[in-house]
């Protein structure tokens, strides 16, 4: 079984590329979907996270609208955050791969780098554009303001620096061409595995 990272920054087309991944039969953990579980009503993260900070639940989940305001309050509370979530993280990768099928299994992971995740991972893929691209889309999503945009992107590695650091590039300027560039991908990582 073969662990890839999955990793780009914000825009670069991360989660279109782990759905073609999906498409061409991996199995796909997503890090922020696994935070999603954490936070939902009856999610393990909510009862510690009620200890520490009752005033982010709201109807038995935890609020990330109240989670957001409540770190630009205060940003030391990242690391108690941190502490209780990324446990729960490993768990819930754990779980995934104790009942994943497929020889190759894929860890979408924004912040993979940035966490030391690559450490774990038998190879990362690092979707790549242009920043006019990544800028083009994040402003099209509607979501966040140029200021929000820029935010994020301080506060992960630069593009060049994930790509430069990736065993694959997939370059996300055309779906068809993300989707051979995959296929590439999976071909050298089985081709790496029978001669292991």
């Amino acid at each position: 079984m073969f662990k890839l990272g999955l990793t780009g920054s914000i825009g670069m087309g991360k989660s279109t590329t782990a759905s073609i991944f999906s498409e061409f039969g991996c199995n796909v953990w997503d890090a922020d979907a696994a935070v999603h579980r954490l936070y939902d009503k009856d999610g393990a993260a909510v009862a510690p996270m009620s200890e520490a900070f009752s005033q982010v639940i709201e109807a038995g989940a935890v609020s990330r609208a109240q989670l957001r305001k409540l770190i630009s309050a205060d940003p030391s509370v990242l690391k108690t955050i941190e502490k209780i979530v990324h446990p729960l993280l490993v768990q819930d990768r754990a779980g995934f791969v104790a009942i994943s099928q497929s020889d190759i299994l894929v860890f979408d992971i924004p912040l993979l780098f940035e966490t030391g995740g690559d450490a774990n991972m038998d190879g990362v893929a690092c979707v790549w554009t242009t920043a006019e691209v990544q800028k083009q889309r994040v402003m099209e999503r509607g979501t966040m303001s140029m200021d929000q945009f820029e935010v994020i992107r301080s506060k992960q590695l630069s593009a060049d620096e994930k790509r430069d650091r990736s065993d694959f590039v997939i370059m996300t300027d055309t779906i068809e061409h993300a989707r051979a560039q995959v296929q590439n991908v999976l071909t050298q990582i089985r081709q790496r595995m029978t001669d292991a």
